[in-house]
């Protein structure tokens, strides 16, 4: 989930955005490769999905994205949500998609409030493709993401905060070498109702430790590797 509050440029540009139709889709470019998903950047055909997990109540309670909200909310399902998103120096969301031959996408991860002078981001994963679930897509999901902030935006801290219920993120964190750091409590509201979110952690050195541990590492390759950018 993302517990802070980034991505501010998105929230400006909802202010000015022009109501022109969004442009004809751009080929996507694969960012990096797993055995069970890929990651590709985001184009402006995926809006439409964008769309209806924003509206979905299952990722609502346990995720809780801004990114999704923001288009939902601030946004309003209008196409300028593409460009704000690639223009938000602040963050870097790519698209999930599973390796079995499905042409539509099953979920996002992104890293946001990215602080490349300070060495760290905070990482977030949804997978809204039910028939996704409890197969490792949200795990490698978020392994490849990381390996993207080692690799490309040499991070030195990811961070992650989970709702207390969300076991399945948990779960995926901890399989990911996450360690609970602390419990922010009662710091979510859903449903009505407040709960904790719990605080999750991992350093450089940890992260590559948990990578000589993968049997394949050579999975890990970024055919496309972008500049680090500042912000």
């Amino acid at each position: 989930m993302r517990a802070e509050r980034g991505g501010a440029a998105l929230e400006v540009e909802a202010r000015r955005r022009p109501s022109a139709p969004a442009e004809v889709p751009e080929p996507a470019t694969v960012i990096a490769r797993g055995e069970r998903v890929y990651l590709r950047t985001l184009t402006p055909g995926d809006l439409r999905h964008l769309a209806a997990w924003a509206d979905d109540p299952f990722l609502e309670r346990m995720v809780g994205s801004d990114f999704l909200r923001t288009y939902r909310r601030l946004y309003d399902g209008d196409a300028a949500f593409f460009e704000a998103a690639l223009a938000d120096p602040s963050q870097v969301a790519f698209i999930v998609m599973a390796d079995d031959g499905r042409l539509a996408p099953v979920g996002l991860v992104r890293l946001f409030n990215i602080h490349l002078s300070e060495g760290y981001a905070f990482l977030e994963t949804v997978i809204a493709d039910r028939t996704c679930i409890r197969k490792g897509c949200g795990v490698e999901a978020g392994k490849l993401m990381c390996a993207y902030g080692l690799d490309v935006l040499s991070l030195r801290r990811i961070e992650a905060k989970v709702y207390e219920y969300n076991f399945l993120s948990i779960n995926s964190l901890k399989r990911n070498g996450f360690r609970q750091e602390g419990v922010l409590r009662q710091a979510g509201f859903q449903g009505g109702q407040h709960c904790d979110v719990i605080v999750f952690g991992i350093l450089r050195e940890e992260l590559e430790a948990q990578r000589r541990k993968e049997a394949h590492p050579e999975r890990f390759h970024f055919p496309f590797i972008a500049e680090p950018r500042e912000g």
